[in-house]
């Protein structure tokens, strides 16, 4: 049965490529989806399936009930994403996007299609299946606070047991799987930090409070946060990432501005950078005489995937891909909300390789030129049939 699963999906691939080209010519910004989530929503209405839409705002959520389900049953989720990012396609091909300023750069649009291809095959063989599957079609991931928070809320995961969810990997070429068990991707925040103090003539620093001069100290006295105050066992990250300060060679500003990330997995380190942050912004500034003011602007959590449900996913992927393809890798300094669904219930995220030099398949995900080898939306979805099969099959 799996097998002629897996057969049905490949006779789906000239739809599957169709879908995933439409999405990417037209994309839509997170918090600003309206077209998509309705394609969705529409193409899974059309399988049978009872779908809501609107959930947490404008997430999709399809559930097929699987005929032989009993009292007991379990229910497995699967998610992808379809948001964009307002980057400008520098790419070249026939379905580059239609849309000034915005595209898939992330792969979200793979994501969908290899999800709504996941979900045809399984609306054919309902009648066989011991338990339920609930399709999660979530929108802003890609800006804070994000979209699985609010379709938690909305009860997106109300009677789910398990869930799995698939990211495409340029790093990885097509064909490779890979997973990481425990900690997989890490909590990322973002702070702006704006020091006022007194303007004044170049020629005549005696009589101002230099805020860029405060601002240059107060970038590299961050840096001992990582280096001195966090145990060097764990992973941390602090990046300084924009200063803005003064317009004219000759004057003195009276304002500086930062705005940077922090990256790690413990939540125990993430309060301790936020609390040193702060501690070293105060120190600084008042040292110079200027005044200080911080903001964070909390992103997601750690993704931290279930041991239990990471061999599922290799268990699957070795007989998609070969266990030669498959791959344990380390944890990446990268964020994803899909952490707020594992904090839920048990499950795992993984990355399947999209990386292919003959398609011109090379550059990093948030790169305006990236794309990827379409061929990865059979092994994700293979992969999701797989799993669905061995848990309600």
């Amino acid at each position: 049965m799996l097998a002629a699963m897996c057969r049905e999906l490949e006779t789906l691939y000239p739809e599957m490529v169709r879908i995933r080209r439409d999405l990417h010519m037209h994309p839509e910004l997170s918090f600003q989806e309206v077209n998509t989530p309705q394609k969705v929503a529409d193409y899974l209405e059309n399988l049978g399936l009872e779908v809501r839409t609107g959930v947490g705002g404008r997430g999709v959520v399809g559930l097929l009930r699987g005929g032989a389900a009993e009292k007991e049953s379990r229910t497995i989720a699967l998610r992808a994403d379809f948001d964009a990012l307002p980057i400008q396609d520098e790419k070249e091909v026939p379905y580059k996007s239609k849309i000034p300023g915005v595209m898939h750069a992330c792969g979200h649009d793979l994501h969908t299609a290899s999800l709504l291809g996941a979900a045809h095959v399984l609306s054919k063989v309902r009648d066989k299946l011991r338990g339920n599957v609930v399709f999660l079609h979530q929108f802003g991931e890609e800006k804070p606070p994000g979209g699985a928070k609010a379709m938690i809320e909305d009860g997106c995961l109300d009677g789910v047991d398990v869930i799995y969810g698939a990211h495409v990997w340029p790093a990885l070429s097509v064909g490779e799987v890979a997973v990481t068990e425990g900690y997989a991707m890490a909590a990322g925040d973002l702070f702006e930090i704006e020091i006022k103090g007194r303007g004044g003539h170049g020629a005549q620093p005696h009589l101002t409070v230099d805020t860029l001069v405060v601002g240059c100290q107060l970038v590299l006295n961050l840096q001992q946060i990582v280096s001195r105050h966090v145990n060097p066992l764990e992973p941390a990250v602090l990046t300084v990432a924009s200063i803005h300060s003064g317009q004219a060679s000759n004057v003195i500003p009276d304002t500086c501005k930062l705005t940077g990330t922090i990256r790690c997995f413990n939540p125990d380190v993430r309060q301790l950078m936020h609390e040193q942050i702060a501690k070293i912004t105060k120190a600084t500034c008042e040292a110079a005489d200027a005044v200080g003011s911080l903001v964070f602007h909390k992103g997601y959590d750690a993704v931290w995937n279930h041991p239990e449900q990471v061999r599922s996913v290799e268990a699957a992927a070795m007989k998609v891909v070969g266990e030669d393809k498959v791959k344990r890798v380390e944890p990446s300094m990268t964020g994803e909300d899909f952490s707020a669904y594992l904090q839920k219930v048990p499950g795992a995220f993984f990355f399947v390789g999209v990386g292919n030099p003959e398609q011109d398949a090379i550059y990093p995900l948030h790169h305006p030129r990236f794309d990827g080898d379409e061929r990865a939306m059979l092994i994700t979805g293979k992969l999701f049939l797989h799993l669905v099969w061995e848990e309600l099959g």
